[in-house]
This record gives C-alpha cells, sequence and structure tokens, in this order.
C-alpha cells in the first residue's frame, strides 16, 4: 500500500502489472475524503498516452522508480473511462463502476458518509497539476465535493465511449544496395589503315640522240655488264601509348516514388437492442 509520504514520488513513475510487463506513467493520484489515504491512481495508457485509466492502490508497491500493481495491463487499458481533471472529483457512480470492474467489495466501503470538507494534505497541495485528487464518499450526493476543486458533473454511467484504431505511417532509413565503381583491362583488335610507299622498278628506252651518243659510246663496243638497283618500301610500325580519355566517378541522386501501404485497424461499433432510435439519423432527417 502506498502512503500519504510516498505520493508526491509516485507521480511520474512507470507502473508495470503484475506480469512485469510497462503499463504506463503515473499522472494522478487520488484520495479518500474520509481516510485521507491514497487509493487510487490514474496511468497514462492508449495511443501517445493520451487516456487515463484509474487503478487500485490496494496491495500496490513502490519499488525503486516503479509502481507494481496486482492488475495485468490489458485490464488496466480496458477499465472504464473516467474523466476527471486533476484534483478532481470521483462521483459515487464512477467509484461504484471502477469498484464492479476490478472485483472490489463496494458493500464493504459504502457506508461511509459522503465527503466531509476536508482541504488539501498539507505539503501535497491538491491543486491542479500536481497530480493529487481527492474522490467523494460513497453514500452521499452525487454532486458533493470538496471545496475549491473541481467536481465531476452531469455525467452518466449508462454512457460508453467508441474508440477506433487509426492507421500511423512512418518511414524508416535503411540500406538497399551498395555500388562499387572499378576499372579493369580488356584486349580488343583495333584496324587502321595507313598508306604505305614502295618503290618499283621499270624499264625506261630512250633512243640515241646527238645529245646522248658520246654518253653512250663509252667504254668497248660490245660486252657484258650489270647493274644494281636498290628499292625501299614502307611498312606499317604498330606500336601503343596510353593518353587519358575521361573522369568516370559514382554520384548519388533521391528518387520520390509512391508506395502504397495497408494495415490491420480495429474500430469499436455500437448497436442496440430493443426500440432505440438513434439520435445521429433523427437529427439528419430534421436537417434535410
Amino acid at each position: 500500500m502506498i502512503t500519504q509520504e510516498q505520493i508526491q514520488t509516485v507521480i511520474g513513475r512507470t507502473v508495470y502489472d503484475r506480469d512485469g510487463a510497462k503499463v504506463g506513467e503515473v499522472k494522478n493520484v487520488y484520495l479518500d475524503d474520509h481516510t485521507n489515504e491514497p487509493e487510487w491512481l490514474t496511468v497514462r495508457t492508449g495511443l501517445f498516452g493520451m487516456h487515463e485509466s484509474f487503478v487500485p492502490l490496494r496491495a500496490a508497491r513502490v519499488d525503486g522508480d516503479r509502481v507494481d500493481v496486482t492488475y495485468d495491463k490489458a485490464m488496466i487499458k480496458d477499465a472504464p473511462r473516467v474523466d476527471v481533471e486533476s484534483g478532481g472529483h470521483l462521483s459515487l457512480d464512477e467509484e461504484r463502476e471502477l469498484y464492479r470492474y476490478y472485483g472490489l467489495d463496494w458493500s464493504a466501503a459504502s457506508g461511509r458518509q459522503s465527503g466531509d470538507g476536508r482541504g488539501p494534505v498539507p505539503g501535497q497541495g491538491a491543486v491542479p497539476g500536481q497530480g493529487v485528487g481527492r474522490k467523494t464518499g460513497r453514500s452521499g450526493d452525487r454532486g458533493t465535493s470538496e471545496p475549491g476543486l473541481p467536481t465531476q458533473a452531469g455525467r452518466s454511467d449508462e454512457a460508453m465511449t467508441r474508440s477506433e484504431e487509426h492507421l500511423r505511417v512512418g518511414k524508416e532509413r535503411r540500406e538497399s544496395g551498395r555500388a562499387r565503381l572499378r576499372k579493369y583491362v580488356v584486349t580488343e583488335t583495333e584496324q587502321v589503315t595507313v598508306p604505305v610507299t614502295r618503290e618499283e622498278v621499270r624499264l625506261e628506252r630512250e633512243p640515241i640522240t646527238d645529245a646522248n651518243r658520246d654518253a653512250a659510246m663509252r667504254g668497248q663496243d660490245i660486252s657484258e655488264a650489270e647493274y644494281d638497283e636498290t628499292l625501299y618500301e614502307e611498312r606499317a610500325v604498330v606500336d601503343t601509348e596510353a593518353v587519358p580519355v575521361e573522369r568516370v566517378r559514382l554520384a548519388k541522386e533521391q528518387v520520390t516514388d509512391q508506395e502504397t501501404v495497408s494495415g490491420q485497424v480495429r474500430k469499436e461499433r455500437v448497436e442496440t437492442d430493443g426500440d432505440v432510435r438513434d439520435e445521429r439519423e433523427r437529427r439528419g432527417r430534421r436537417d434535410r
């Protein structure tokens, strides 16, 4: 059982269920108007911790930075919704419904009278924002509340809250692949046509004339002779040289695609038995 001295240290701690599963953060502690002892705490539950669920402090235990309760997480999250602002009061009907839900004995506690107007506990001021509230007595009027503190009025336990799950889509950055730049050598056959020159021999004859007669009459009249002529030609010579042709690098760019995702969500539906008229349908007909 959590004592008054532990109230302020409990606010903001993490609640764990009977199986050791994390439930949420303690938001408020509610005191009994008659005994001035802590009796309920509220814990943030639901998506983004937007809801507060009431949990009995009976058998609750503070262990370091955690608060251990004797109920499982699912039961706590499904507890009846009570819209009590910080520092407010639980109505009799609301508290009775919480007793019924958690299987607590209401008859053993219903003999007390309604709230006795006790002020805030010194040093633990039950003012909005400090996380300490009070609840009404169990046999007084519904509107009875502690002076100076907000009360819960106009609620009916016959109303229920319909909830549904919404699909939340996020994005994560992960590795999709790798790219590597490398170069290697291949051998190819390349053909190039180049002009080459060669010398050829042809026989030229010229008649004896007065101009060349003296040169023709030199030497013996009749003799044998040989004359050699060296011929030249060009041949293609192949060699290679390495020359730079281009620079290559890897570059990344972002491309945005449209991807459709789907998921299953749960939605609560409301149905009625008997002769019940839907107020929303009646308003729709009136608007037409």
